[in-house]
């Protein structure tokens, strides 16, 4: 082999390397833009989480309003049929 085949060689080589290296470093900076896009959309996806959660706390405090309102009708079932008795008993006291 002479001189000029071996540089040509040494030459093509250094290309392909280089080539290589390049290629490399573009999909490095790729993948670190969409890293940063990747980022910059889940910190705005965090923000409307947290107004999502702040928006939907009211639906817990209507469970609790709902609870409320059982207790209130179960109360109210229970002064019905005490009104009930104590209509039937003056009913019957009437009566005699």
């Amino acid at each position: 082999m002479n001189d000029a085949a071996f540089y040509n060689e040494f030459y093509i080589g250094l290309a392909i390397a280089g080539l290589i290296v390049v290629i490399a470093a573009t999909l490095l900076i790729l993948v670190w833009l969409q890293a940063r896009r990747i980022l910059k959309l889940a910190a705005a996806a965090i923000n409307i989480v947290v107004k999502i959660k702040e928006n939907t706390l009211i639906i817990w405090g209507l469970q609790d309003t709902n609870n409320k309102a059982v207790d209130i009708l179960s109360e109210a079932d229970t002064i019905l049929d005490s009104a009930g008795k104590v209509a039937q008993a003056l009913h019957e006291t009437e009566k005699k």
